[in-house]
């Protein structure tokens, strides 16, 4: 098993780290996200050669969020996500519930029947209730 490197002097490329840590998929989208200037680090926009190193804080902007984490050590390659966690500290504030957005809900008996539904009303008519056929020739 490899060890987390948690030595103050260690540095990495901002865009190694967030791919190691799987931020992202690929480190070609971080190295994008960087160029879009979607990462920061302790509040200023950084280019994806930028060497962070254990204690600065890293935001990044992706799907419409905001997410930040606080870097507390490195991996020398991209691993399991259980060893991945223990390189950052979760900063990301809980999303507000105003801005989730509103779910319809409709009340029972409105709308289209349910499943359940349809099959008490096919029970209760018998035969009545099976569709005929419109293009059948009798």
């Amino acid at each position: 098993m490899t060890e987390i490197n948690r030595d103050a002097g260690k540095h990495m490329r901002v865009d190694v780290w967030l791919w190691t840590t799987r931020m992202f998929k690929t480190r070609n989208l971080a190295t994008q996200a960087c160029r879009g200037g979607h990462v920061q680090v302790d509040g200023q926009r950084v280019k994806a050669a930028q060497k962070v190193s254990i204690g600065q804080e890293v935001r990044v902007r992706k799907a419409g969020s905001e997410f930040i984490w606080k870097i507390t050590g490195f991996i020398p390659t991209r691993m399991q996500a259980s060893i991945a966690v223990q390189c950052y500290e979760d900063l990301t504030p809980p999303p507000d519930p105003a801005l989730r957005g509103f779910v319809p809900r409709r009340d029972k008996g409105l709308g289209r029947p349910t499943k359940k539904d349809r099959r008490e009303m096919e029970k209760f008519l018998g035969d009545m209730a099976k569709p005929q056929s419109r293009n059948r020739r009798d």
